[in-house]
């Protein structure tokens, strides 16, 4: 029997999930990346257990690890992200995500992001609704404003500084009057705003192709939130960046603030 391909993405992402769990609490060896971050052995054996479940099932395909980097060729592309969070998790924190994600010429085909701990999966594929897994069964995910939490991504780098920095973005009077601050740490507050579980997530960077964000932003999508970059701009154009919001009220607020900084 041929499995489909959103069946893959879920079957693989459950199997880092559980490389991810195995280890969590444990000694764990950590390897330097460079510029302070680093990956433990969890996110290893999480994206080699993720690889083998692709490639056993897709031979043909590229894959982009983010530990093992780019392999094979062709037109198919799974974007892998074993442990996002890798900090939160080598301090104890259950705050991490398992992502996997495929690209095709026609954009992303379908996208997962996993959480371990909550046992919850995130699931779209392109021209469908986006779901949740769980336990208990599965749903529709519905975007919803009324938390008035909003995630924003304090880590660097931050390409649009000075004239940007998030943090300046949480002493804004603005923000502190209609939305509560969250700083996750890890793209499953991504999927969090798909779920009404966050207003709206904020972050700077380059984004296009990220192994990071790429299953989040196809979650959003798919879930009608309101998706674009920055300053409002189609995503991966001009200032890059992320600005994802449960609805077009909430996105308004948060450019506003936002477009102040860049006059200023």
């Amino acid at each position: 029997m041929t499995i489909d391909d959103l069946e893959l993405a879920i079957a693989a992402a459950e199997a880092g999930a559980a490389v991810v769990r195995s280890h969590f609490g444990t000694h764990l060896d950590r390897f330097a990346k460079g510029g302070g971050d680093f990956a433990t052995v969890a996110d290893i054996e999480a994206e080699r257990a993720i690889l083998d479940v692709l490639r056993a099932a897709r031979p043909g395909d590229a894959v982009h690890g983010e530990e093992s980097g780019r392999s094979g060729g062709g037109d198919r592309t799974w974007l892998v992200d074993p442990l996002c969070g890798t900090l939160n998790y080598a301090a104890g924190a259950m705050l991490v995500a398992v992502n996997v994600a495929l690209r095709t010429p026609a954009g992303t085909a379908v996208a997962v992001s996993a959480d371990p701990f909550a046992r919850e999966v995130f699931w779209a594929a392109a021209g469908g609704p986006a779901h949740v897994r769980d336990r208990h069964g599965q749903a529709v995910l519905v975007p919803a404003p009324q938390s008035a939490l909003v995630d924003v991504n304090l880590d660097p780098p931050f390409p649009n500084g000075p004239a940007f920095h998030p943090a300046r973005l949480l002493a804004d009077p603005a923000f502190g009057e209609r939305f509560r601050p969250r700083v996750v740490s890890t793209t499953l507050a991504v999927a969090w705003v798909a779920a009404g579980r966050r207003a709206a997530y904020v972050t700077d960077g380059d984004l296009r192709g990220s192994v990071h964000f790429t299953p989040g932003i196809a979650l959003c999508e798919a879930a009608g939130c309101v998706v674009t970059g920055l300053r409002g701009q189609p995503l991966h154009t001009g200032a890059g960046g992320l600005l994802v919001a449960a609805d077009a009220p909430t996105h308004a607020a948060l450019l506003e603030i936002i477009e102040r900084q860049f006059r200023h």
